[in-house]
């Protein structure tokens, strides 16, 4: 488990670095419209930095320094704070408690469900800030793989939840990151 636990920390520092190059390279356009209808560039590093937070920092006791009016800095505060939690001994067998955000109540969830989930919300929103920017990526294609069979494969769940628009169809053969936005309901072709 020891093995496995690390290859998950280990994973997520490296989504998480890969999101920083893409805030670090948004520049001017931080109010740019996102494919996410309902945020900006700005919009989608504040969610990452949030669920984050609310899932992970705070529960384990973090509460990064973040400066305001700085959004490179805002994520550079978020991974300072994330790296000694990821390198924590047995933080994957540990249960977090989560506390009550809006109307939804306290939970409790294994880290070791939280970070892949959190992964896969990284990765997601790497190509929604990079497209923003009007950058072109290419996500990990091993990566992909791996999000893409790790989906429920019940389309219907992930729109469900509220946090996905519905799957769109595309062409057959299509890569991996293709097939992987469109799942979680994102045009592959969109730009700003």
């Amino acid at each position: 488990m020891a093995d496995e636990s690390n290859d998950i920390a280990d994973r997520h520092r490296r989504i998480c670095e890969t999101f920083g190059d893409a805030v670090s390279e948004v520049g001017e356009h931080w109010q740019s419209q996102s494919p996410c209808a309902e945020w900006d560039a700005r919009g989608v590093l504040e969610h990452v930095i949030g669920f984050h937070d609310v899932l992970l920092l705070r529960p384990l006791g973090a509460k990064p320094q973040r400066p305001k009016g700085d959004p490179v800095g805002r994520w550079a505060a978020t991974l300072e704070a994330l790296e000694p939690l990821l390198s924590r001994p047995g933080l994957l067998e540990s249960v977090v408690h989560v506390p009550p955000v809006g109307n939804t109540p306290p939970s409790q969830i294994d880290a070791a469900r939280i970070v892949p989930l959190l992964s896969l919300d990284v990765t997601v929103h790497t190509w929604d800030l990079a497209r923003a920017a009007g950058h072109e990526i290419v996500l990990d294609p091993q990566l992909c793989r791996t999000f893409l069979e790790g989906l429920p494969s019940d389309d219907t769940v992930l729109s469900g939840s509220g946090m996905y628009d519905s799957p769109l169809r595309v062409p057959a053969g299509s890569d991996a990151q293709t097939r992987l936005l469109a799942r979680l309901g994102r045009d592959p072709d969109w730009s700003p």
